[in-house]
């Protein structure tokens, strides 16, 4: 697994998102999605939308996934 496959798959599950991932191991990645469509949402299902475009990647050939998701309003603030 490499990280470019997890940002399509991400991007491609919640259209809009922009993601940048990373991971030199090939199996433990961390990831800050940006998306419109977590606003409103608590982390968890925030964190649950993302791990849902990844199926049944996670805890396969994605052993782990460190997660940080925001909206776009609250990615310009973070700058």
């Amino acid at each position: 697994m490499d990280s470019q496959t997890i940002k399509n798959l991400i991007e491609q599950g919640l259209p809009g998102a922009r993601a940048e991932v990373n991971g030199a191991d090939g199996v433990h990645f961390d990831a800050v999605v940006v998306a419109a469509d977590f606003a409103g949402k608590l982390p968890l299902a925030r964190h649950r939308m993302v791990y849902a475009t990844l199926g049944d990647l996670m805890g396969g050939a994605i052993h782990a996934l460190a997660l940080k998701t925001l909206t776009p309003g609250e990615a310009a603030k973070a700058g």
